[in-house]
């Protein structure tokens, strides 16, 4: 794990003033992720209801870059702006892509032996989400949630 304080260079837009790196390698690195996320969102301000959102998005994500992806990294940073506090996750693995960026996002859908909530449950419980994949150039989601929208 890295943690580092960092600017954002225009002051309209969310600054940055914690960042975390956590491992994604092991099913004990998947119980780290979730434990770390917890603490950030509470650290962040954000009630229970919003904790436990954000902790289920991270935990999907996570766990779909350790099966599907063979592992990665998740960043985790708070965010402040004007009018409110935030977390910005950003899991990123050295997999295969995602083939059909479509139907990953459809609900029931699965690649694996997974209940195929993952991508589109995590875009439902976050403000902002984001997927950017390539077959053979792995996998990286970033999704945001704010304390006051």
């Amino acid at each position: 794990m890295s943690d580092e304080a960092a600017a954002h260079p225009h002051p309209a837009a969310a600054q940055v003033v914690v960042r975390r790196e956590y491992e994604v390698r092991s099913e004990d690195d998947l119980l780290t992720v979730r434990h770390a996320v917890r603490a950030a969102t509470v650290e962040c301000g954000f009630g229970l209801v919003d904790q436990t959102r954000v902790v289920t998005a991270a935990s999907e994500l996570a766990r779909n870059a350790y099966i599907h992806g063979g592992g990665g990294t998740l960043t985790v940073e708070l965010l402040r702006r004007r009018g409110g506090d935030g977390i910005r996750l950003v899991i990123t693995d050295e997999g295969p892509g995602i083939p059909d960026m479509g139907a990953a996002m459809t609900d029931g859908w699965t690649s694996g032996n997974g209940l195929g909530h993952g991508l589109g449950g995590a875009r439902r419980l976050m403000d902002e989400f984001h997927v950017d994949t390539r077959p053979g150039a792995g996998t990286t989601v970033t999704v945001a949630r704010w304390t006051v929208r």
